[in-house]
Parts: structure tokens; sequence; C-alpha cells
């Protein structure tokens, strides 16, 4: 490889994105993959600006303002493209959490293929491999629900709207071919399915 290989997981809430990355990070050292971790929440230098006018879009929802969310986590990533993603080593594979808002792009007034748009405008670098992690909504519903932290989400807060979101996020997965990953079973078949796309790919 001349440059990093980059895989994003994305999905809704409770799915096991960040045990699944986990496990594959493991299997990926094991073989003596030189491996890399990262999370958009955390390499994004605005997130705090950013989560001021996600908390107004959910007092007050609006097209207009549900845009400038999605205008300003788009500039992120097209910073941590550049920034952060170029000065990795290139023989390294870069593992993120979350590439796309999974938990709230995919259900709301913008369409998930105008947020894709405005990402390709803004050079966000598009993933080598993109996972998508699902599960029955319920499950991940009572995953998310059962977890310390809770569902840690500002923007969902019912059922219905993750299940909502569950269906969306699919029918975009599938739009875009993305790779869709069913966590449902063990932990040992999701690693090695995700595993086996990234050798795919490499």
């Amino acid at each position: 490889m001349n440059r990093p290989l980059f895989i994003a997981l994305d999905g809704p809430k409770g799915t096991g994105k960040t045990t699944l990355l986990e496990a594959v990070t493991k299997v990926l050292r094991s073989d003596n993959k030189k491996v890399i971790r990262l999370c958009e929440k955390k390499s994004d230098p605005y997130r705090g600006e950013t989560m001021a006018l996600v908390n107004r879009l959910v007092r007050d929802p609006s097209r207009d303002l549900e845009w400038a969310v999605c205008e300003r986590l788009a500039d992120s990533r097209a910073w941590i493209s550049q920034h952060v993603l170029t000065k990795q080593p290139p023989d390294s594979i870069i593992l993120i959490d979350r590439w796309y808002p999974s938990d709230a792009a995919f259900r709301r007034i913008v369409p998930f293929a105008e947020i894709l748009q405005l990402n390709m405008d803004r050079n966000v670098r598009v993933p080598d491999l993109h996972v998508g992690v699902v599960t029955a909504p319920e499950m991940s519903w009572a995953r998310a629900a059962a977890r310390t932290r809770g569902l840690g989400s500002t923007v969902m807060h019912a059922l219905q709207e993750h299940v909502a979101s569950t269906k969306a996020f699919e029918q975009a997965a599938t739009d875009q071919g993305w790779v869709l990953c069913r966590n449902e079973g063990s932990i040992e078949d999701a690693t090695m399915q995700v595993v086996a796309g990234i050798y795919s790919v490499l």
C-alpha cells in the first residue's frame, strides 16, 4: 500500500461497533498488521461548536438548522481527512468508529444521499471499505439501554425513532454498496466477516 487503508464502521446505537472494532484490531495485530484506531468525535477539533448546534436542532428542528449541522460535520471530516488521515503511516490500516453520524443522519429531514454528496463536495475521504454494522432494532435498542452510559444519544430518545433510523441506515448502506455486517450472532463470526472484507481490499 502506498497510503493507509481506511476502514469505517458505521451503524445505529447498540449494534456493537466498538466491540467489533476492538476484536478486529486484535485479529489484525496478531497477523502483524499495523492498526491505527480513530474515533470521529475524538478527532474533530470543532466538536464543541457542532454539538451546540446539534442541541439547538434537537430543541427546534428545521431543515435549515439540520443542513447547517450536516455542513459542520462534513467540514470536520474534511479536516480529519486532510490533517489526521494523511499523517498516518502508509503501511497502516486505519479503523474508525463512525465516519458518518449513523444515529442522526439516517432518519431526519435531509436525505442521506444529500448528506453524502455534501461530504463529497467537501473532499471528505471515502473509506476504502465501509462496513455497516446492523442488528434487529429491538436488539440494538436493548443493548444500548443496558450500557453503563445508556443510549448516549443527544438526538434519539424513543424506540420508534431507533427503528426508523435502523431501517433507513440499512437502506442507505445497501444503496451505497457498503458491506453489511449483521452482528446478531457471535462476535467471532462478525469479526471474521469484517476481517475477510479488509483482506479483500488489501
